[in-house]
């Protein structure tokens, strides 16, 4: 049987769509590499509706209209947002701040101006189930192409997005 993007994020009919996800090997699970941290920081946000819901969190600071893009067959409503574009943008805006670390650690002055654009895809993978790939375009005006390539490589190291990511998300990376 074949499942359409659409079946996985339930139809608007209101019919209840089920994805079994195909179970991890235990050599999958094995060379997988898990790392504990000591909190620094926590995010709490809840979300209720799924893709067609709100997410808010407990300092009520994020407060956000979440909607299922047309091309995954939801409504794609004005003014609402989806988990791609809100994972453009803490990933972007962490990168930046990994650019920042990197520049000093290397020594290279960055610019103000920088930026850091994410592009988040989501479609199928080699599986048939759903994945997502990232493409994170840098840009600092008035740093030479080398020493901004050497801080978004050193960055990709350090940006615990890009940390998490890593063996799971094909991210590309690019200086523009």
């Amino acid at each position: 049987m074949a499942v359409t993007v659409a079946r996985l994020f339930a139809a608007r009919s209101g019919a209840r769509a089920i994805y079994r996800a195909p179970a991890l090997s235990s050599v999958t699970m094995a060379s997988r590499h898990f790392t504990s941290i000591k909190p620094i920081y926590t995010a709490d946000v809840t979300a209720t509706g799924g893709r067609n819901g709100r997410a808010v969190s407990s300092d009520k600071v994020l407060d956000v209209k979440l909607t299922l893009p047309k091309e995954l067959g939801g409504p794609g409503e004005t003014g609402k947002t989806n988990p791609e574009q809100l994972f453009a943008a803490g990933y972007s805006a962490c990168f930046q701040g990994a650019m920042g670390l990197a520049a000093s650690k290397l020594k290279i002055s960055l610019p103000e101006a920088n930026t850091v654009r994410a592009v988040v895809h989501i479609g199928k993978d080699s599986t048939g189930g759903l994945g997502l790939s990232v493409e994170l375009h840098v840009s600092a005006p008035g740093l030479d192409k080398e020493a901004t390539q050497k801080v978004v490589d050193l960055a990709h190291t350090i940006c615990p997005y890009s940390r998490a990511t890593a063996g799971n998300v094909e991210v590309k990376l690019s200086v523009v």
